[in-house]
């Protein structure tokens, strides 16, 4: 069985696929931004005190804050 996590919790170099959002109100944002349930996305690093991170999906690097990367829920 897979395990259940976010964006947030993710480390360098891990991928995972979004499985879905945990808040309704970020979710229209990310699903504009590209964060489309069923897309591979990659951890890319974050800044030196952790927020914002980077990350990579659908070909484009992106940066989120902490707080919107804990919504994107992923399958590793």
């Amino acid at each position: 069985m897979e395990l259940k996590k976010n964006v947030a919790g993710m480390k360098p170099g891990e991928t995972g696929v979004i499985s879905g959002f945990s808040d309704d109100t970020l979710s229209a944002k990310l699903l504009e931004m590209g964060f489309l349930p069923g897309t591979a996305v990659r951890f890319n690093f974050s800044a030196p005190f952790g927020d914002p991170v980077c990350v990579n999906v659908s070909g484009y690097d992106l940066s989120l804050r902490l707080e919107e990367a804990s919504t994107i829920v992923i399958l590793s």
